[in-house]
């Protein structure tokens, strides 16, 4: 292994210094020997995990095309192949070594083809380690705080025909003034801080992606009014912990200001993820309910209905501050759907604690959930925990518990039967291209006919079907819009 490559430490990860992140907004500019390095080459991008490896993508994807790299419809037709990792949970890794299995064989036919992997599996020492030893295909692997240097790392790895490996394992800084290619086209990501502290006890995140730090509000409100020209209908405010905006820096400006902010210049849709439990503000709560625009759907993990679960997962809450926070923002927004997260078979999780969880969402009858059976992640405190739970007894609970969501998914729809929703739409159906499809304000998946319909229209839906995770529907016009 070569010493110059700076390779990825949990340890140096996890220190966190009370000074405030830097912002670096030097002009993004190539040298004319990379700007160049691209052209007649063409880029293919997986991306596995959350919103934040999605916009990355956007990122690396804007930088690539600066440099001449133009996309590619499928790997056979790529020049570089990059996966962009999530660790999160050990089936979103298990995919990407399966995926780096399956890519030996293009490498083997075409040696020229540059494979490499970034995103949060690179910032993990053991699958680095792995990577390494195993995957001697994998041409390139940085991590998620060197992202603005893949021009340089690139041109090493293509022009010297060896493994490049940088990956830093710091607090992190604030990069501005990056390319990007938006994936979409009437909705978009904006960051507005990056990292985590929270350090729950299972979540490799605060080490991936290092300390929390905030962008300058103008530079976020200034993305947002380009993002408007530019015809975008529904904006997304994205962060690990997207409520904790601000705290890291002295100005005292937090989330509940740029939320106010962003709503005000005036974008159809405003929306945010993901919100932690302990930063949820009745300020906050306040903002939403005051505007129009942004939009009444929450996302509110909560992880597990015990308090003794809560606190060994270090979610600073209780089952109790939980349900009182939740009727406070029901009661204040009327008509809100609530999202969750939920593990099951956490280290010592026993059957009472488990029937707490579902007591929990008999009590808030979400809309819908992400759930989740406990997996260790290297590295984290829940790792040196003794993880036993039955595979089976894990298994069944979760079984349980998707039963129990699906029910209260399918009642949360019910009263919207005959009703009329405003929906931004997507365009055709995955499923059936004589039909669209997109969302309402509370982000219900709402299929629909139509005489004609564009992607980034706003239309009126009369709902006509309903199913526990969709709704359909037909366009009708002129009609009034319900709240939806």
């Amino acid at each position: 292994m070569k010493k110059d490559w700076k390779l990825p430490s949990l340890k140096a990860a996890q220190i966190r210094t009370p000074q405030e992140a830097a912002i670096e907004r030097s002009l993004f500019a190539l040298d004319p020997q990379v700007r160049s390095l691209g052209i007649g080459r063409r880029y293919f991008i997986h991306t596995y995990g959350c919103q934040a490896n999605e916009r990355d993508s956007e990122t690396i994807a804007g930088i690539l095309e600066a440099m001449g790299f133009v996309p590619a419809f499928t790997e056979a037709e790529a020049d570089l192949i990059l996966l962009n990792t999530c660790a999160v949970r050990k089936n979103a890794e298990d995919k990407v070594i399966g995926q780096l299995g399956a890519l030996k064989r293009m490498k083997r036919e075409n040696p020229d083809l540059i494979f490499a992997v970034c995103g949060c599996m690179a910032q993990e020492e053991d699958i680095v380690d792995l990577i390494l030893k195993k995957y001697h295909q994998v041409d390139l692997i940085f991590g998620t705080h060197n992202l603005h240097r893949l021009p340089q790392l690139l041109m090493h790895a293509m022009m010297s025909h060896e493994r490049t490996v940088e990956i830093f394992s710091k607090e992190g800084e604030v990069i501005e003034n990056l390319p990007v290619r938006r994936f979409g086209k009437h909705k978009a990501w904006v960051n507005i801080m990056y990292g985590c502290d929270k350090f729950c006890t299972y979540c490799i995140v605060p080490y991936t992606r290092g300390k929390e730090r905030s962008r300058d509000p103008q530079d976020i409100l200034a993305e947002v009014r380009e993002l408007k020209t530019q015809g975008y209908k529904e904006i997304t405010l994205l962060g690990q912990n997207v409520n904790a905006y601000g705290k890291d820096r002295a100005s005292g400006y937090g989330f509940a200001q740029l939320l106010r902010d962003t709503a005000e210049i005036g974008v159809d849709r405003v929306r945010f993820t993901t919100s932690h439990p302990w930063d949820f503000t009745d300020e906050m709560i306040e903002v939403i309910a005051a505007y129009d625009n942004i939009m009444p759907a929450i996302h509110l993990p909560v992880q597990s209905g015990s308090s003794e679960m809560l606190k060994i997962m270090g979610r600073r809450y209780t089952r109790e501050e939980y349900l009182a926070l939740f009727h406070k923002i029901k009661e204040r927004i009327p008509g809100c759907s609530f999202t969750t997260d939920i593990i099951v078979g956490f280290p010592n999780e026993t059957e009472e604690q488990f029937e707490m969880t579902l007591s929990l969402v008999d009590e808030c009858r979400y809309d819908g959930a992400f759930t989740f059976i406990y997996s260790p992640r290297t590295g984290t405190p829940a790792a040196r925990m003794k993880d036993n739970v039955p595979a089976e007894v894990k298994s069944r609970r979760l079984q349980q518990l998707n039963e129990k969501i699906a029910y209260y998914a399918h009642q949360n729809n019910e009263p919207y039967l005959g009703r009329i929703v405003t929906v931004l739409v997507d365009g055709p159906s995955k499923k059936n291209d004589q039909v669209y499809s997109g969302y309402s304000e509370t982000n219900k998946l709402v299929n629909f006919t139509a005489d004609h319909a564009e992607a980034g229209d706003l239309v009126q839906v009369r709902i006509t079907e309903i199913h526990s995770w969709s709704l359909n529907g037909e366009k009708v016009e002129q009609s009034q819009p319900q709240t939806a």
